[in-house]
C-alpha cells in the first residue's frame, strides 16, 4: 500500500529548534525547490495492523499542513508502505523508498524488529532514518548508528518507571510478568529486571511469553495465576494486553495490572478487557488524554479535536494523541532544514532539539535531543482506571 501525502509546515511557538539563516540551497535526494519527498513503513496489513492507525493519523495530518502551503515554499510527498510487521517485508520496501523512490530520508517507521532490519542499511547508505516509532534501546546507539533517531521511551527508561513505582507504592508485590516474545517484551522484561536490582529474583514469580501469531494467552495467564503473583506487569502490546486483563478477571483473580504506555488505550484496552475487569490498573503517561475532562478547556486539546474532526473523523480521538504528536515533529524539523534539505542538514536538524514542550505532551515533559543524547524524554506521570478514564496520580517522575 502506497500512501501519498503532499503537506506544508506548521509554525508553532512552542518550538525552540533553530533553522539555518541564509544558507546556500542544498539538497539531497528527493528534493527539488517545489518537493520533498519521504518515507515510511507502517503494518497496515498482518498482526499489528490495528496500529496502522499511526500512519493513517499523520497522513492526515500531513495533509491538513499542505492546505497552508509547504514547508519553507516546498509541499512533501510522503511514501507510506505496508511493512505487515514483517523484518523481510520492511527490508524489502525500505530499499524500494531509497533505491527506487529516491527518498531523502525514512521518518516515522513503526516497530522495533522492524526499524532494526534496515538500520544498518540506512546508516551504511547515510540515509537518515529518525523519529522511529520503536522503543528498542538497540536503535539508540549513536556511535554505530548515526543516522538514526527513535520518537519513544526506550524500553529501560519506561521498564524503570514501572519498577521505581512498584517498589515505592508494592514493596512487598509478588509479580508475574507476561511479555512479547520478540525484542519488544524482551528489552522490556530485561529493563524491568534491572531496575528492580536485588529485589527482582524475590518479587518476580512467574514468567510467561507469548508470540504475536498466538490466537490467545488463556494458557499463559492461567499460569501466572498459580504461580501466586498478586501483581501483573505486561509486557506486552493492546490485543494480548486487553486479553489478559479479561481473562484474568474470568479467574476471579484479583490481580494490580500494570500496563505499559502503549498498551493502555482505552478503546483499544480497557473497554474491550471490559470496565469491571480493568479499572483500577495503572501506566505511565506522557501524553493528554482526551477522556480527562481535565484538558477540556487546553489550547492544545481543542486545536487536536479541532484536527480530528475535520482530518481524521473515522480514527479514534482517544487513541490518535501519539500519532498527531508525530507528525508535528516531523513537520518541525523539516520546517527547521530552512533551503540546507541535505541528509546531514537533516540528522543535524533532528538530533538537535531543546526544551520542546508540543501540545499534547503533558507539562513538564519537554523534548530534548542532542548527537550524544538520543532519548527525547525520560519522564511520566502514573495514573490509574477508574472503569472510564485514566486519572494522573502524581508529578512527573523519572530522570
Amino acid at each position: 500500500m502506497i500512501r501519498p501525502v503532499i503537506f506544508a509546515a506548521l509554525s508553532l511557538s512552542v518550538f525552540s529548534l533553530s533553522p539555518a539563516a541564509g544558507q546556500d540551497k542544498r539538497y539531497g535526494p528527493g528534493v527539488t525547490d517545489t518537493e520533498i519527498r519521504i518515507g515510511q513503513t507502517v503494518p497496515y496489513s498482518g498482526p499489528l495492523s490495528n496500529l496502522s492507525g499511526f500512519g493513517r493519523v499523520e497522513a492526515a495530518y500531513l495533509r491538513k499542513i499542505n492546505a497552508s502551503g509547504g514547508i519553507n515554499g516546498r509541499k512533501v510527498t510522503l511514501l507510506s508502505l505496508d511493512d505487515a510487521f514483517m523484518p523481510s517485508k520492511t527490508v524489502e520496501q525500505t530499499r524500494r523508498l531509497v533505491e527506487g523512490d529516491g527518498v531523502l530520508a525514512i521518518v516515522g517507521s513503526f516497530g522495533s524488529p522492524t526499524n532494526l532490519s534496515v538500520a544498518k542499511y540506512l546508516n551504511s547508505q547515510r540515509v537518515p532514518q529518525i523519529l522511529l516509532l520503536a522503543s528498542s534501546p538497540r536503535l539508540d546507539d549513536p556511535e554505530k548508528l548515526p543516522w538514526t533517531t527513535t520518537f519513544m521511551m526506550p524500553q529501560p527508561v519506561e521498564a524503570k518507571i514501572y519498577a521505581e513505582y512498584l517498589l515505592r507504592a508494592r514493596p512487598d508485590a509478588k509479580i508475574g510478568v507476561i511479555y512479547e516474545n520478540d525484542d519488544v517484551g524482551k528489552g522490556q522484561l530485561a529493563g524491568f529486571k534491572a531496575a528492580l536490582g536485588p529485589r527482582a529474583s524475590t518479587m518476580i514469580v512467574g514468567e510467561a511469553a507469548y508470540d504475536v501469531t498466538e490466537p490467545t494467552i488463556d494458557s499463559q495467564i492461567v499460569a501466572l495465576k498459580a504461580s501466586g503473583a498478586d501483581t501483573l506487569f505486561h509486557a506486552s502490546n493492546a490485543r494480548f494486553a486487553a486479553q489478559a486483563i479479561r481473562k484474568a478477571h474470568e479467574l476471579g483473580w484479583k490481580v494490580q495490572h500494570v500496563l505499559l504506555s502503549g498498551a493502555s488505550g482505552i478503546s483499544t484496552v480497557m473497554r474491550p478487557a471490559g470496565a469491571a475487569a480493568s479499572a483500577g490498573a495503572v501506566t505511565a503517561l506522557w501524553l493528554k488524554s482526551p477522556e480527562d475532562p481535565t484538558w477540556d478547556a487546553d489550547d492544545g486539546m481543542r486545536e487536536y479535536r479541532a484536527f480530528m474532526k475535520e482530518w481524521a473523523p473515522n480514527e479514534q480521538i482517544e487513541e490518535s494523541v501519539f500519532a498527531y504528536s508525530t507528525a508535528q515533529m516531523i513537520v518541525e524539523v523539516l520546517r527547521h532544514c530552512g533551503d540546507d534539505l541535505s541528509r546531514e542538514n537533516l540528522i543535524r536538524q533532528a538530533t538537535n532539539i531543546h526544551d520542546v514542550q508540543l501540545p499534547m505532551f503533558l507539562p513538564g515533559l519537554t523534548i530534548n535531543v542532542s548527537p550524544s543524547a538520543r532519548i527525547g524524554w525520560r519522564k511520566a506521570r502514573m495514573a490509574r482506571f477508574d472503569g472510564s478514564k485514566w486519572v494522573l496520580l502524581d508529578d512527573v517522575i523519572g530522570n
